[in-house]
């Protein structure tokens, strides 16, 4: 089983009148491949963010391998 960083991002206007990538949240998740971390993260992340819909905060998702492996 492999650890991935997931980031939920979302692009913003800044004050200057400037659009900038915003992290919403991120999470670690272990599990066997990419798709599957990142169904497992939208589940967590609705979860803690009391939302339905992932989607309601963040525009996309970033998903990075961390260095380790779990076993």
């Amino acid at each position: 089983m492999s650890r991935f960083v997931v980031h939920f991002m979302k692009d913003v206007l800044g004050g200057n009148g400037r659009e900038r990538e915003v992290c919403q949240g991120a999470l670690e998740i272990d599990a066997s491949s990419e798709g599957q971390a990142t169904e497992m993260a939208k589940v967590k992340f609705c979860q803690e963010q009391s939302l339905c819909d992932w989607s309601l905060h963040a525009d996309r998702i970033r998903i990075e391998a961390a260095d380790l492996h779990v076993s």
